[in-house]
């Protein structure tokens, strides 16, 4: 695709999710010290262009501007990476390095505010679509990151479009997000290892306090009055607990999910969790739209999910059309010598189906 073209196609995209996502990301650990990184990636309004992208070290890059033209900041890997990228596989929104430092990019509408573009900042201007693909590029912690950010300008290449939020962890489980707001970047420790969208992070934090009265198992049995209050099931401690789609209502729901589910004894044990919790945020496509306004007929408006294992260095997804989870094992990859590539999620559109084999 050319590059007029492709711009087109962005900002197009851009206008369609900023205002139909509904990105949802967990992390967990093992018992043998892994460390899992999850989410969901949620666009209801088109399909988009789903890839992923194998990055070599030496890889060099140059950031978009507004303009739809390359010009921004350059940069080069200095260490190699997988990313999980839309339309463009410089545009990664969840990716991994070969040092185990892992970063992923969350919608974040109406509460961020980039620094505007300046036209003399250009050589330090970097596209929010491509912070991942920087970070995964040139870091090994989350420290130097933190160190690095106040080195370059963060841009929207539509100032239209909704601002993003990012997820960076380590291997050890250590966890920030960083959020844009009135130009500055803020950092905050992510102990809950849960992440969705707007408000801001720390929002999210003082809101769980609404839900104090929430807890696993059941309630009850309760004296009220001359009767008996019984709850009708199991699971009963978590009732009211919101169920809609919205990025308030998703972060409770992911952080009591998986601070009450069972801590599993490995990584691959623990991967197979993210992926049942995170099946409770799989988003229907018609949910988000008034009756007969949906823009299309995708199979699911979670378009993907992925779960990485940090430890181990093995990336896991399943995508809407497949629910097969395949995996990428970093660990066979030669970043000094495989070359630039990128593949699409889905090699053909359809779910895998094993014929059970009647004797």
């Amino acid at each position: 695709m050319n590059r007029i073209k492709f711009f087109s196609t962005l900002i197009a995209c851009l206008a369609l999710v900023q205002s139909a996502n509904a990105c949802t990301g967990i992390t967990l650990n093992s018992k043998d010290g892994a460390t899992i990184v999850a989410r969901t990636i949620d666009w209801s309004g088109t399909e988009m262009n789903n890839i992923y992208s194998i990055v070599p070290r030496g890889h060099a890059q140059q950031s978009l501007l507004p303009d739809g033209k390359t010009g921004g900041l350059q940069f080069i890997s200095l260490y190699g990476y997988v990313g999980m990228a839309v339309e463009q596989p410089e545009f990664v929104v969840d990716g991994t390095n070969e040092a185990g430092l892992s970063a992923a990019l969350f919608y974040f509408p109406n509460y961020g505010e980039y620094k505007p573009y300046s036209e003399a900042d250009k050589d330090i201007s970097l596209a929010d679509f491509q912070v991942v693909s920087w970070i995964l590029s040139r870091f090994s912690t989350i420290d130097q990151v933190k160190e690095a950010i106040n080195n370059v300008r963060i841009i929207n290449i539509d100032p239209s479009a909704s601002t993003v939020h990012w997820r960076i962890t380590e291997p050890s489980g250590r966890q920030v997000v960083m959020e844009i707001v009135d130009g500055i970047p803020h950092f905050y420790e992510n102990e809950i290892g849960v992440l969705a969208n707007s408000p801001g992070f720390q929002w999210h934090m003082t809101n769980l306090n609404n839900y104090v009265n929430l807890h696993p198992g059941g309630a009850g049995p309760t004296d009220f009055g001359p009767i008996t209050l019984r709850a009708f099931g199991s699971g009963s401690g978590f009732l009211g607990i919101p169920g809609d789609f919205t990025p308030p209502s998703r972060f409770v729901r992911a952080a009591f999910f998986k601070t009450y589910s069972l801590e599993q004894p490995t990584a691959y044990d623990t991967m197979q969790q993210a992926f049942h919790i995170l099946n409770n945020f799989d988003v229907p496509l018609g949910v988000q739209f008034p009756v007969g306004r949906a823009p299309n007929n995708m199979p699911s408006a979670t378009q993907w999910t992925v779960a990485t294992d940090l430890k181990n260095m093995t990336i896991y997804y399943h995508t809407m059309y497949n629910r097969t989870i395949r995996s990428i094992d970093m660990k066979n990859i030669n970043f000094a010598t495989v070359p630039f590539q990128y593949h699409p999620l889905d090699t053909a559109k359809r779910q895998t189906i094993v014929p059970v084999q009647i004797d």
